[in-house]
């Protein structure tokens, strides 16, 4: 007879037909609800499963995705080009406004950010708005989610420079020097040999510095865009939360430090490496007498002014329709000022430069480049998948719809690749400029058509009028943007009091970004989290539990009160996985709970000769037995009870050496005289006790050693042990 369940007109009882010679066990209590309508039993079987090989999986999905249809292929272009499906779904009358006036702010907002992280990245100002044309462009076709803004970032425009100014070093130029525009190829004195030996003899310092850029972005697209093929998007979710916003934090420092300079119009070395914080912060101390009164003086204003409107707009964003455009006006203003005064002739003031109002022809990356920064790339391309899938998956959650984490990486991908051709550097979805999308009613990715619009438009009409904009006045629109991200710092007391181990894995993200570098503090990130997961599941909680009066419940001795331990029977939970790394653990905590060790003194017995007795000698293995709940101390005592039950419900995962240390458990206990039993075990744990040999495969309760609640484990082992304590006294 087949393993089912049996609801009797009796509306509390539950029988479990395991059929076991011959008899029928009673096991769980259920609801009224689960009794029939006409109040006979009902009887539920667990559905037969058809083991099937790994061979004929991969054969079931190849057979299912390579069928050819017209339905399946129209199906496979709407999945890769979701743009394609919103012609049955678009509602201009209700989402049309939204969505242009959405497009208009973030273009808006997107101009002069694009041309201030020129500064981060080390590029001319052109290519940032090459690259926020193109990203907007390529999700709008590819993206799932609605309210994402795809564009150039803050972190990855450092982690590029980073990158690009190294390259610039080993290639002999000097990246504290100013560009020549990109149509120069003029190079630094002191770069010739090296540019001989890189076949460089044509390009200047601003070529090969997109070149570098332009590679890395390529192999960081090519990387998202194997993610998204091999289905890769549940990578993004073992970053913690906690170790984006420490990372966050400390890029946010990283990123602002360098900026300093340009509020003080000094110039200092671009220090890379390990350090690089610190090294800046000392070079501006030691350059701060060489300030310009003119930059000085223009980003205490401007930064005042930002700060303030920010300040405002947060505080009154319900009563405000779009956010103030405080950026474009401080830009405006700035322009007509620097150039109507000639602060960059007459004060020496820096300025932005000429920008290109043109195009430049596509070109292929260079493929020893490509090779040169593939380690970096591998960083780069993590965190800007992380950063995209989360935001998506965020706004998704709360606007009411779906996102596919899969096709997410490949739209950011192909954010990279394809852009890469076109002079741009890497991508990826941007809080703020998502957040601003949500406020002025953006409904779908229409919206990021109109900010390409508007890119479009500077890049071949009003990009000349930025030539005056001074640098110092780019350098607070960045260092405002972080304002976001350098004020995580007051979550720490709430995250120390809700978890230390998470707040010990955002202040060491965070340190390690200040003191060493992004991809250090990112690494010893990563490493804490992983530490802090095997530290909770190597020694989860374990507990011995009790009864809650005359109930069928049990709960743990040391956190209630009043509860009624039952005579003769210990009751253990283990709150955690039962595998490789904390068996150890496992037997520690329930030989101390228990007052027994059981492998100990059946090794003894069986030296001994079957004569030797559970006495009070027997030792009981309690020391470092971990954060059990039993508070007090354990010494050796005889065994005093008849039957352990564990209490399977928190064990979600068992392997071989779990299964291997419940074997030996039921050897060493079975020998003592006591029975072991195990209640509320999932189904994948029972199938795992079942094919592990634990359990007979023809039966699903082996010999009554399986229960679906604890009290019906209590009760069967006190009903065996009344059974048998006539039989050893007839004896």
């Amino acid at each position: 007879m087949p393993p089912c369940l049996l609801l009797t007109q009796h509306p509390c009882l539950l029988l479990h037909c395991g059929f076991s010679r011959g008899a029928w066990y009673p096991r769980m209590d259920v609801s009224p609800e689960l009794v029939g309508q006409d109040g006979g039993p009902v009887l539920v079987r667990r559905r037969p499963r058809a083991p099937r090989g790994l061979c004929e999986t991969l054969k079931a999905r190849l057979r299912q995705s390579c069928v050819c249809s017209m339905q399946g292929a129209r199906a496979l272009v709407q999945d890769l080009l979701p743009v394609t499906r919103w012609p049955c779904v678009y509602r201009p009358q209700e989402d049309l406004a939204g969505d242009v006036l959405s497009g208009l702010v973030i273009g808006i907002i997107l101009v002069p950010q694009a041309i201030a992280y020129s500064l981060l990245v080390g590029l001319q100002p052109a290519y940032s708005l090459y690259t926020s044309f193109f990203a907007n462009l390529i999700y709008f076709l590819m993206g799932t989610s609605r309210h994402v803004s795809v564009g150039i970032s803050s972190l990855l425009c450092l982690m590029v420079g980073q990158v690009v100014d190294r390259e610039l070093l080993l290639a002999g130029f000097d990246p504290t020097q100013d560009g020549l525009g990109p149509g120069d190829n003029s190079s630094a004195p002191n770069a010739s040999a090296a540019m001989l030996a890189l076949g460089l003899q044509d390009c200047g310092q601003d070529c090969y510095a997109i070149r570098v850029a332009t590679a890395l972005t390529l192999v960081a697209g090519i990387y998202q865009v194997l993610m998204g093929i091999l289905r890769l998007g549940f990578v993004s979710t073992h970053l913690s939360q906690p170790l984006l916003d420490g990372f966050a934090m400390g890029a946010s420092v990283t990123i602002l430090t360098p900026q300093l300079k340009h509020l003080l119009g000094v110039r200092v070395p671009r220090h890379q490496g390990p350090g690089m914080v610190v090294s800046t912060g000392l070079s501006l101390l030691r350059s701060a007498g060489q300030a310009n009164l003119c930059d000085v003086l223009t980003s205490a204003l401007c930064l005042a002014v930002l700060l303030a409107a920010k300040e405002l707009s947060d505080r009154y964003r319900h009563r405000l329709k779009m956010p103030l455009p405080t950026e474009l006006l401080i830009i405006v203003v700035a322009m007509l000022v620097s150039h109507l005064g000639q602060l960059h002739v007459r004060f020496g003031s820096r300025v932005a430069g000429d920008i290109s109002t043109a195009f430049v022809a596509p070109r292929l990356p260079d493929p020893g480049l490509m090779q040169r920064v593939a380690l970096d790339a591998v960083t780069l391309a993590l965190l800007s998948s992380t950063f995209s899938v989360s935001l998506a998956e965020m706004f998704a959650r709360s606007h009411g719809y779906s996102v596919r984490a899969n096709q997410e990486l490949l739209a950011v991908g192909c954010c990279n690749v394809l852009p890469a051709f076109f002079h741009c550097f890497a991508t990826s979805a941007a809080l703020t400029k998502s957040l601003v999308k949500t406020a002025t009613n953006c409904r779908t990715q229409l919206s990021s058509m109109v900010s390409a619009a508007v890119v479009l438009l500077v890049l071949l009409v009003l990009a000349p009028l930025f030539r005056d904009l001074q640098q110092s006045v780019l350098a607070c629109v960045t260092i405002v943007s972080l304002r976001g991200a350098l004020r995580k710092v007051r979550d720490i007391p709430q995250l120390w009091w809700f978890s230390r181990v998470d707040a010990l894995v955002w202040v060491a993200t965070a340190a390690s970004c200040v003191l060493i570098s992004t991809e250090a503090g990112l690494l010893a990130g990563v490493l804490l989290s992983l530490l802090s997961l095997a530290g909770r599941t190597q020694r989860p909680r374990a507990a011995l539990l009790a009864r809650i009066g005359g109930s069928g419940f049990y709960e743990d001795t040391a956190e209630f009160e009043g509860l009624v331990p039952e005579p003769g029977v210990r009751v253990f939970r283990f709150a955690g996985l039962l595998y490789y790394a904390n068996k150890d653990f496992f037997l520690r905590s329930l030989y101390s709970l228990t007052g027994l060790d059981a492998g100990r003194v059946a090794a003894t017995r069986k030296e001994e000769g079957p004569e030797a007795g559970v006495g009070e000698g027997d030792p009981v293995e309690g020391k470092d037995a971990g954060p059990v709940s039993n508070t007090a101390a354990l010494v050796p005592t005889a065994a005093g009870f008849y039957a352990v039950v564990i209490d399977c419900a928190p064990l979600l995962f068992l392997d071989a050496a779990g299964l291997a240390t419940l074997r030996d458990l039921r050897r060493d206990y079975g020998a003592l005289g006591i029975n072991l039993l195990l209640a509320c075990c999932s189904p994948s744990v029972t199938d795992a006790l079942r094919r592990g040999g634990f359990l007979r495969e023809d039966q699903n309760m082996d010999e009554g050693q399986l229960f679906h609640s604890v009290h019906n484990a209590v009760q069967a082992a006190q009903a065996r042990h009344r059974e048998q304590a006539p039989t050893d006294s007839t004896a």
